[in-house]
């Protein structure tokens, strides 16, 4: 997008040019800038659907040059030959008139043209991993930054300088490791992903975005991209390469920034995160619908979750129903009459509960301490060591000069774990904090239903409701203690 000859601007103009020397009219724009010129043509977001059928009819495809067609020579004939096939225009920048791939001339011109489409990739390809290679033997970064991470570069088109902590993201991040590790059972990389996006925090593509001058696309933060964030050893500061951290002469990961956390406080979310998994392998997905109470309202006869169903506005509005018996949940058949109450008046009754019971109570936090950091140089020297044992079985380290290498390093390390080993230690934990907020307070600073709910959720609120000829209406009550941030 950078480049002069390959700019947004100049293709378009390119691709205007070409329609109007045969009098066409361009119809709709495949706009696939942000994707690989060697993704087959067929898959790209943008372009796709039309050569798929998906679009509807039209008669041919006009690009700036054979290669914004693609970078593959297989690709570019195998669209080429499809657009000839269907009996559609190909029209490219630079050729008169459109492409008869019939013709032995045409045909052989853009087979030479895509084949140096193909040819001018491999050498990028090339340069690259050389660029690659050579960066991660200096300790430079080659790649992306991480979320909570940015590069620091002394102009904007300069080689990267230093590798900092972006002061909002790793904010975001820390204060969602500390939350998991807080309360592992109730906050998942799930939760924590739906809200931060209805907090409106820029998911990490975005976020990315926005740091190299684009908008953002408004994606969602994914519960699979937030736990691998929490999981890679990127957060420690590491030069990382392959999903793996670059060993360094020492024998130890290349350090390029600050962490956003230690060495323990990394185990510890490895440990929670992949425990969680394992205890709850159908996932850890929490309600989301907008509703104050859907999934923490219960019927009162048959015990079925009630969900909301609309309403005319003159009965009420949308209402909270069982409707287990209707569809024929077994166990459900002796639910009659059904439990109903209006969304608004439930909603209403059960904030006026909530608030007056706990509204009052002091808003803490709890903050992991890592202690005096002795565990994590512990930690870290041991992730080492099991990282250079690890290769050496793998057979990395048999040549003997490497061998010699290996054992030495090995060796040192040993001796500093002797030494680590016997000192005294404060161990890491939590600690709990007042936050000078109340509950009522951070109940009316909530946007909307879903930031309540949570705080409902984090209680552990359970609201039963029967039908309107029983004696009591509703009852509400904790599953649990409150979360350890609304300690009272």
């Amino acid at each position: 997008m950078s480049a002069a000859t390959s700019s947004p601007e100049r293709q378009r103009d390119n691709v205007l040019t070409v329609v109007e020397s045969i009098g066409g009219h361009v119809m709709a724009w495949a706009d696939d800038w942000e994707v690989s010129g060697a993704t087959d043509p067929m898959t790209r977001p943008r372009l796709g659907p039309w050569l798929r059928g998906e679009r509807g009819p039209y008669d041919g495809i006009a690009g700036a040059a054979v290669d914004r067609l693609g970078r593959n020579l297989v690709d570019c004939l195998n669209t080429g030959y499809m657009m000839r096939d269907a009996g559609k225009l190909l029209l490219t920048y630079g050729h008169d008139g459109p492409w008869d791939l019939d013709d032995p001339n045409d045909e052989n011109r853009f087979t030479m043209e895509a084949w140096g489409a193909q040819m001018e990739l491999r050498a990028i390809q090339r340069r690259n991993r050389e660029a690659t290679v050579k960066a991660r033997q200096k300790g430079r970064v080659k790649s992306k930054p991480s979320y909570g991470y940015e590069f620091i570069r002394p102009a904007p088109t300069a080689a990267v300088e230093r590798v900092a902590l972006h002061p909002h993201a790793s904010t975001v991040i820390r204060t969602v490791a500390r939350r998991i590790l807080a309360d592992p059972e109730r906050v998942t990389p799930s939760s924590e992903s739906v809200r931060l996006t209805r907090a409106g925090e820029l998911s990490p593509s975005d976020h990315r975005a926005v740091l190299y001058g684009r908008r953002p696309a408004g994606r969602p933060w994914q519960s699979s991209g937030l736990r691998d964030i929490l999981l890679s050893e990127a957060a420690l500061g590491y030069l990382m390469h392959g999903g793996r951290p670059v060993i360094g002469e020492d024998g130890r990961p290349v350090r390029i920034a600050e962490p956003l956390w230690d060495r323990a406080t990394h185990e510890a979310l490895k440990r929670v995160i992949r425990q969680r998994g394992m205890a709850h392998p159908a996932g850890d997905r929490v309600s989301n619908h907008k509703y104050l109470l859907t999934g923490l309202l219960l019927c009162g006869q048959c015990h079925t979750q009630l969900n909301t169903h609309p309403t005319p506005e003159h009965r009420g509005g949308r209402r909270y129903q069982c409707k287990a018996r209707w569809k024929g949940i077994v166990g459900a058949g002796h639910c009659k009459p059904s439990p109903s109450h209006t969304v608004r008046g439930l909603d209403a009754e059960i904030e006026n509960w909530f608030l007056a019971q706990y509204g009052k109570g002091m808003i803490m936090e709890t903050v992991y301490d890592a202690g005096d950091g002795t565990p994590e140089r512990i930690a870290e020297v041991e992730a080492a060591r099991r990282r250079l044992r690890d290769d050496r079985e793998a057979g990395l380290y048999d040549a003997p000069d490497d061998a010699a290498w290996f054992r030495e390093r090995y060796a040192e390390m040993g001796r500093e774990l002797s030494i680590l080993r016997r000192l005294p230690i404060r161990p890491p934990g939590v600690v709990t904090r007042p936050t000078g907020e109340t509950i009522e307070d951070k109940w009316h600073k909530a946007p909307d239903d879903l930031a309540k709910k949570e705080i409902l959720r984090d209680f552990g609120v359970r609201v039963t409701l029967w039908p309107h000829t029983a004696p009591r209406r509703w009852h509400a009550d904790l599953l649990h203690g409150p979360h350890p941030e609304q300690v009272i």
